[in-house]
């Protein structure tokens, strides 16, 4: 492994401690944003079934 193979894992495993700690110290807020883009995916996926619903409707 080189450098720049090192380098890059030591900035990965850095960032991957400052994205848990993130979590950790934000857990309302992150379950909070969960919960709004399970609404946010059931009203996409509902509103892709309601249009495909009406393209086989009028064939």
């Amino acid at each position: 492994m080189d450098k720049t193979g090192i380098a890059a894992l030591i900035v990965g495993i850095v960032l991957l401690m400052l994205g848990v700690y993130a979590i950790w110290a934000f857990l309302p807020k992150v379950i909070e944003t969960i919960e709004g883009l399970i609404g946010i995916v059931i009203l996409l996926v509902g509103l892709m079934l309601m249009i495909f619903g009406i393209l086989i409707f009028k064939e």
